[in-house]
């Protein structure tokens, strides 16, 4: 057995519960086993005790201890559970492009990428006709919010797996938005440096510039195209990966997301 391990959290990792991301990372590990480690301390976040209903922030380090890292298998609600086949059709529609190794899919808005309380239709639970083959379902490597649409990677090995995590987990992926933002900013490149914290708002809670309490963030824009003065074509580049972080920073510069309703646009 092998002895501790820190972890560094990734940047699409933030903001998931702590007991979330050990079922993501190490699905063998029983919730029983998970609390115990927990309750006894023996795992820590930043070197403190932490309980499971903890939300990481990107950077922060957990202790891992060898209990804790059981031989990964594959979920127990996928081992029964297929897309019938409408679903199947359906997701193996989105996909743009597959080799050996990994699989690209265009999400469409909408689509949720793993289930929840609330959550029943998500593309975590069609993986398994992805399959084209191969003994095992491809795995996640990265999340886009339901209501994003863009190009989500899948693996389809472990070592594939390994290799993604791993070049997301070091910053060596470059991640590009495009956004339909009302009104045109004034610069046609800039620099959004601006901390994020939550605050509560008319829809619910979001993302507020905090410059006391709030948690770093950094997005890098370019205009690409615009309308007049009515509206814009962004291009946006995050450098920390704060939940609704370019929908937040976009608002907070007076130009947000066309539709946008909880952040004014």
């Amino acid at each position: 057995m092998s002895g501790v391990e820190n972890v560094e959290v990734s940047a699409d990792d933030e903001d998931i519960r702590l007991d979330r991301w050990f079922r993501r990372r190490y699905p063998g590990l029983k919730h029983g086993a998970l609390e115990k480690l927990l309750r006894t301390g023996q795992i820590r976040v930043d070197g403190k005790r932490a309980k499971a209903n903890l939300r990481l922030s990107e950077g922060q380090q957990v202790r891992i201890p060898p209990q804790a890292a059981v031989p990964a298998r594959e979920p127990p609600r996928h081992v029964n559970q297929k897309p019938d086949a409408g679903e199947a059709a359906f997701v193996q529609s989105l996909v743009i492009y597959r080799d050996n190794d990994v699989i690209a899919l265009n999400k469409p808005p909408g689509l949720a990428v793993q289930g929840g309380t609330k959550t029943t239709r998500h593309l975590d639970a069609m993986l398994d006709a992805l399959r084209y083959g191969a003994k095992e379902r491809p795995k996640l490597v990265h999340r886009l919010d339901r209501d994003t649409s863009g190009v989500l990677l899948l693996a389809r090995s472990a070592n594939a797996a390994a290799r993604l995590g791993k070049a997301f987990q070091g910053r060596n992926v470059r991640k590009i938005y495009w956004a339909l933002a009302v009104g045109v900013p004034e610069m046609d490149e800039g620099r959004i440096d601006l901390p994020l914290g939550k605050r509560p708002g008319p829809h619910g809670e979001r993302m507020m510039p905090d410059e006391q309490e709030g948690k770093s963030a950094i997005t890098l824009y370019s205009v690409v195209e615009r309308a007049g003065n009515t509206a814009s074509w962004l291009a946006l580049w995050p450098l920390t990966g704060r939940t609704h972080q370019l929908r937040a920073h976009c608002a907070a510069i007076g130009h947000p997301v066309a539709g946008d309703g909880k952040y004014g646009g």
